[in-house]
């Protein structure tokens, strides 16, 4: 375990992620009808869909009842200064689309850090969909349901790549004359620790679009498992923990698939 980090905040946040996945799940259940509801404009600016703001409140309302103080930035609410210790970054949801259409394909996502994203100390991603929990923890690995991660030596003889397009047109007319097997998921934290896995050779988004609530526990989780995250460049990413900046982002497990990306951009 880390340090530097007392193990009840890494508690609350599984317990956070623990309760927003029940959440998730009872809503999808008993009421489904209601998942792509908007009911709000979030601070990022974009709307907010009832399945995000039921998951980000479950999350508010765990917080302000915890023992230890912590703040929160999140997706819909911002950032809400707590006078914690730590900062929480969460994506109550990511994937709505997925999860709104019945696409067993998204995610809530949690990173514990400070100021940066090279901050972060411990992070979950949890796949609602099927259960599949990566945890991580700087300097001490990166875990799929409790078993270690480690990026494979070698990619396998054909090579996948994941991307995000958005509603990006230069960069899809790049994409199409890419010279990979090329796959679009929706859901940017488990795309990167399917890289981690070995199951993607590397997750690219080409132009300014991913926040840091998306990939803040995912980019600890490659790197912990001996991965690389760069901008689109190959630069080594970094961001500051709002909802301001946006990058352009690649995850390969080691630098020659980085720079074999990069040369493309």
């Amino acid at each position: 375990m880390s340090e530097n980090m007392d193990e009840e905040f890494k508690i609350l946040a599984k317990e956070i992620i623990k309760k927003i996945d029940r959440k998730i799940r009872s809503t999808i259940k008993k009421e489904p009808y209601k998942l792509a509801k908007t009911i709000d404009i979030g601070a990022d600016g974009t709307p907010t869909k009832y399945i995000d703001k039921i998951a980000e409140n479950v999350a508010i309302k765990t917080i302000k009842n915890a023992e230890v103080s912590v703040d929160l930035l999140s997706e819909e609410a911002g950032f809400i200064d707590n006078d914690g210790e730590y900062l929480f970054v969460l994506d109550p949801v990511d994937g709505t689309r997925n999860a709104m259409r019945g696409i067993p394909f998204f995610s809530v996502s949690l990173a514990i850090g400070k100021k940066k994203l090279s901050d972060i100390e411990y992070g979950i991603v949890k796949n609602i969909a099927n259960k599949d929990e990566f945890i991580v923890e700087k300097h001490h690995g990166a875990f799929l349901n409790k078993k270690p991660v480690v990026i494979p030596d070698m990619p396998s003889s054909e090579i996948l790549y994941s991307i995000t397009l958005g509603k990006n047109k230069e960069a899809f007319a790049r994409y199409l004359t890419f010279p990979h097997t090329l796959r679009c998921f929706g859901c940017a934290s488990l795309e990167m620790c399917m890289v981690a896995t070995g199951a993607l050779d590397g997750y690219i988004v080409s132009h300014e679009h991913i926040r840091v609530i998306d990939i803040a526990a995912s980019t600890l989780f490659v790197r912990e498992a001996g991965g690389i995250v760069t901008d689109i460049k190959g630069k080594t990413l970094e961001m500051m923990l709002n909802l301001d900046e946006r990058v352009s982002i690649i995850a390969a497990g080691n630098p020659q698939v980085t720079r074999s990306i990069a040369k493309n951009f």
